[in-house]
């Protein structure tokens, strides 16, 4: 059975600390059917695409098998280009952050081989390289690989296409001893097929299971954005489209965590749902997200494996997927039972490298569109606002307000001009409103950063500082040890809560009951 839990892997503490620490929740399919293979000392041949988790299914377990107190080179990572071997490197290091004894280095053409040279004599267990700067130190007798105990050849099949063949066998045939061969590879072309019955003992072949695409009814699309424009481009989409129910998704449980109070304090009705949150908390986020009380959800892959809402109009990938596997079960959750549904992805920078693959797994065009503007927003504020007015002109009395116009045109004005004044002030009465969810709470007499609430039942209704906490943690996002000051008197208590969860304090807990008691709550009075 596979195992998708990186504990049920059986890893050392080190490597599952650093691994949580990164955010991660589950192995992806590659790493869940290689990591077990790879431990055991077997050969592998790994076929993934970019953009599956594939560094972490060699790079984990090639961790876990170094001896930390040796300095002689024990693994040794082929990559085709100085990008992709940056990339291995960081991994790593990010992986090995609690194995301080473990020494990785990247080696490549266009850095200097003095320095590299340096680094080599002082002792590494890991080196990820190019095939052209590997075959240099090996001439050079710099790169000592005759007790190697691992090879791992990263996107095989592209070195291949690159002309790297006779590189490779070099260095496979430099290798003296019995050692581990892997490959990764996104296909499987005759010439890796030549590789592994040359180089290889009996080699696992692990492969993950495409599923058939079928999403009819989702219109997909993606934004170009820079990293830190991420959060402006999803606000500015979520005030076009206006969903009443939207999921977002992130990679990680801090990432989660971080996006749903940045939301939260531009006055959006969210909260966030991660493996990181004991079942209770689960149950009371999911029921707030299937009620409406909450109307955008923010998500991990695994979280929402538990997530069976009919109605979700948009999914937005605010992280790219780690898996297309995961694409594929990210935008089924809308456009279900023959309604349509949108998907969103944003890409930042090389991930678009990453986008083209989930294209070509899920056999889908994914069309690019232009980052709404602030301009863009607001045309369609307006366009909603005119709907708003036909619907009156259509079904109200509008005696009174005609003749008020009437004596604007005696005055020598044009009905168009007057039109156009109400509309705007309407529309800025409208920003005004916004701006007042967000932040009305200035003179509440709170601690700063924080806004006081009032609370009709008091002492007289036996309610403890417990019940107030008890029952704002219970039915809101926010932690009980976030809660402030608590004052209760006989027929009311005050409660100071931080400023980004006030709005939805308010909206869920209104007509809500402490202690058995139906509640009235409300920003406190300024004295």
């Amino acid at each position: 059975m596979e195992k998708n839990s990186f504990k049920e892997l059986g890893l050392s503490t080190e490597i599952n600390k650093a691994i949580e620490d990164m955010g991660f929740e589950e192995a992806t399919p590659i790493q869940a059917q290689a990591i077990p293979h790879i431990l055991e000392g077997k050969d592998v041949i790994g076929q993934a695409q970019t953009g599956t988790g594939k560094t972490a299914a060699f790079g984990i377990p090639t961790l876990e098998m170094v001896e930390e107190d040796s300095k002689e080179v024990q693994s040794l990572i082929l990559c085709p280009t100085r990008e992709l071997a940056i990339q291995v490197s960081e991994e790593i290091k990010r992986l090995s952050k609690y194995k301080r004894k473990i020494k990785a280095l990247p080696i490549y053409g266009g850095q200097s081989i003095k320095r590299q040279i340096k680094a080599l004599k002082k002792g590494v267990q890991i080196v990820i390289g190019t095939p052209g700067r590997i075959m240099d130190h090996m001439r050079r007798g710099t790169l000592k690989i005759a007790n190697l105990k691992s090879i791992i050849l990263d996107e095989a099949d592209e070195m291949l296409n690159m002309g790297f063949r006779d590189d490779i066998e070099t260095v496979l045939k430099g290798i003296e001893g019995e050692r581990q061969t892997i490959f990764f590879s996104a296909t499987m072309p005759r010439a890796i097929l030549k590789l592994r019955k040359k180089y290889q003992n009996n080699p696992e072949i692990v492969k993950v299971v495409r599923k058939k695409l079928t999403v009819p009814n989702i219109e997909q699309a993606y934004f170009e954005v820079k990293k830190g424009n991420k959060l402006e481009v999803l606000s500015r989409l979520i005030d076009i489209y206006n969903p009443e129910l939207a999921l977002v998704f992130c990679n990680t449980r801090k990432q989660v965590d971080e996006l749903a109070i940045k939301l939260q304090a531009r006055g959006y009705f969210v909260d966030g749902l991660h493996g990181g949150l004991k079942q209770p908390q689960r149950d009371r986020v999911m029921n707030k997200f299937k009620n409406g009380t909450i109307e955008i959800l923010v998500a991990t892959d695994v979280a929402a494996r538990g997530i069976d809402v009919d109605d979700i109009e948009i999914v937005f990938n605010y992280d790219i997927p780690q898996d297309q596997e995961y694409y594929v079960h990210r935008i089924g959750r809308t456009g279900r039972i023959g309604k349509t549904g949108l998907a969103f992805t944003f890409v930042v920078g090389r991930e678009i490298y990453q986008l083209k693959s989930i294209e070509k797994y899920t056999k889908t065009n994914i069309e690019r569109r232009r980052i709404p503007s602030a301009n863009d927003v607001k045309e369609i504020k307006m366009e909603l606002l005119l709907d708003r007015v036909t619907e009156t002109l259509e079904n109200d009395n509008l005696t009174l307000e005609t003749q008020l116009i009437e004596k604007l045109i005696e005055d020598d004005y044009v009905s168009f001009d007057i039109a156009a004044a109400l509309l705007k002030l309407m529309l800025e009465e409208q920003e005004k409103e916004k701006e007042a969810e967000v932040d009305s709470f200035g003179d509440t007499g709170a601690e700063p950063g924080m806004v006081k609430l009032f609370i009709n039942i008091g002492k007289k209704q036996k309610v403890t500082p417990g019940d107030v906490v008890g029952a704002i943690a219970g039915e809101t996002s926010i932690s009980g040890s976030l809660v402030g000051l608590i004052d209760i008197y006989d027929g009311f208590t005050f409660v100071e809560v931080p400023r980004e969860y006030a709005q939805e304090v308010l909206k869920v807990m209104k007509n809500n009951q402490i202690k058995g008691k139906t509640i009235n709550i409300e920003p406190a009075n300024p004295k």
